[in-house]
């Protein structure tokens, strides 16, 4: 599976990352620094990923702002967009959902739980039908 990451936060990405290879997964995974970023890459031409994984709380655009771009564009709108977020904020939870997302996923603090977490929503990503583009 093709992954896209939108993370700031340097040691997420690489808890991501160490999460992955730990588990065996051969993802590849592609890295945008914020929503702005993001969308350079989906816009460029390359392969769509086959799922998001977006922060909330990034600087220059929050996700909530990146997800409403997102879905108002016809190609990338059925990109299926995954929160992994540390936002515990009903009211976040509630806009994502309404916007359009395919989960919201609250990062643990363990790292053994954010592992469990993580290969689950992966193990469903890796059999579920997704639209290619």
């Amino acid at each position: 599976m093709n992954i896209l990451l939108i993370e700031d936060d340097n040691i997420e990405i690489m808890k991501l990352q160490r999460t992955v290879s730990k588990l065996g997964l051969s993802h590849r995974i592609t890295e945008a620094k914020n929503g702005e970023q993001a969308l350079e890459l989906l816009r460029s031409g390359q392969p769509l990923p086959d799922i998001v994984l977006l922060d909330l709380n990034m600087p220059r655009m929050s996700g909530i702002e990146f997800l409403s771009i997102l879905k108002e564009d016809e190609v990338l709108k059925y990109l299926p967009i995954v929160i992994l977020t540390t936002s515990e904020n009903r009211v976040d939870l509630v806009e994502c959902y309404r916007i359009g997302i395919a989960g919201y996923v609250i990062k643990p603090l363990k790292y053994e739980d954010y592992q469990d977490k993580l290969s689950k929503v992966l193990a469903y990503w890796e059999v579920n039908e997704l639209v290619k583009g």
